[in-house]
């Protein structure tokens, strides 16, 4: 079988100088899962991808797509590949494939189970979903007892980014700035083009300029503000939560454990991960309630926040059938689905974003 190798992600930029950073090196064999190399200085770096929403909003579109009840991270919006095998794809470009976990969904298994790209031994799953603060936390706990000097990147698994390379870099970075800032996280923000009342806004405080990327204090977190505050946002430096954030376990850990002790309690009796799949046990997951991990952390901890600034990558969480149909047309990528999809969805999309620009 011939092998042709070419790189997947190239991450170098003009700011990469000979060995800065991870950038990974491709062999692609027809049928066979890549192989990727990568620098020794990423050892460090870990990646937990979070897999396990629902995606409700979102179904009347997965539905029609895929003609099942499957949540949008297993669905293949934008070509053959699922949301999910992208964001893994995405992500080992930048951290070693071995040290990147996943966090499921028990109910989902039927879908997860196909994704061919997912090795079992990845595979930490939730005996629920109960928002992103317990999924995310029991990611950190199994990791802080395999390496207490982690650099962990929290991945969605259900987002869009224009520029795969430039998100690549932009993470790079990341780590990088994490690996000196061990007391911060690192958030990646996108720039905002409307006032949007459901995303995560970040107002930028002063410019940190001692690294090769954007990279900004936090003056403030809003998350899902009124549309007043979003209008007033749009035009401060401000940027969008893509809810891609790096830090040393240390950070945290140590965040989460100021804002929701409790939940930590919860989940100190919990099996973690460890190399092998892992179920974590219905009766830890019983008595916990949902907890949204920008709303309950990042939101009260603004001071101990950096980010990182997505330059002319257009960013979207991919929330409802109007935003996704309205990436798909920027995309200027032939679909077979936006062809058939409901013409008013597409045009709804449009107008909202006009209505709420103005």
């Amino acid at each position: 079988m011939k092998t042709m190798k070419q790189p997947i992600l190239d991450v170098r930029s003009p700011n990469l100088k000979n060995g800065a950073g991870c950038r990974a090196e491709v062999t692609i064999t027809p049928s066979v899962a890549p192989r990727i190399d990568l620098p020794a200085q990423c050892g460090k770096r870990w990646g937990v991808i979070l897999a396990g929403g629902d995606g409700v909003r979102l179904r009347p579109l997965t539905r029609f797509i895929s003609g099942d009840e499957r949540p949008k991270q297993f669905c293949p919006l934008f070509g053959q590949r699922t949301l999910f095998e992208q964001t893994l794809r995405r992500s080992e470009q930048v951290i070693p494939p071995d040290q990147i976990i996943v966090s499921l969904t028990g109910q989902h298994a039927k879908w997860h189970e196909q994704e061919s790209a997912l090795r079992p031994s990845q595979c930490i799953v939730q005996p629920a979903n109960k928002g992103t603060a317990p999924a995310i936390l029991h990611s950190l706990l199994s990791l802080s007892r395999l390496d207490e000097q982690a650099l962990v990147a929290i991945l969605p698994s259900d987002h869009y980014f224009s520029d795969e390379s430039a998100f690549a870099s932009a993470l790079d970075c990341a780590f990088e700035v994490a690996a000196e800032m061990t007391d911060s996280v690192i958030l990646l923000g996108a720039r905002p083009d409307y006032p949007e009342i459901e995303y995560g806004w970040i107002e930028l405080g002063s410019p940190l300029e001692r690294h090769r990327c954007d990279l900004f204090r936090v003056l403030s977190f809003r998350e899902k503000p009124t549309a007043d505050v979003a209008r007033a946002l749009l035009l401060k430096p401000s940027v969008w939560n893509t809810f891609v954030m790096v830090g040393h376990i240390k950070a945290f850990l140590e965040m989460v454990d100021a804002a929701l002790p409790d939940l930590r309690d919860a989940l100190s009796s919990a099996r973690t991960w460890a190399g092998t799949e892992t179920y974590v046990e219905y009766s830890v997951y019983h008595h916990i309630h949902s907890v949204c991990f920008s709303h309950k952390v990042l939101s009260v901890h603004p001071a101990k926040l950096a980010v990182v600034r997505l330059n002319d990558v257009v960013w979207s969480d991919l929330g409802d059938p109007a935003r996704a149909a309205n990436v798909a047309c920027a995309s200027g990528v032939e679909l077979p689905w936006i062809r058939k999809w409901k013409p008013r969805e597409l045009t709804h999309s449009v107008s909202d974003a006009a209505t709420a620009v103005a």
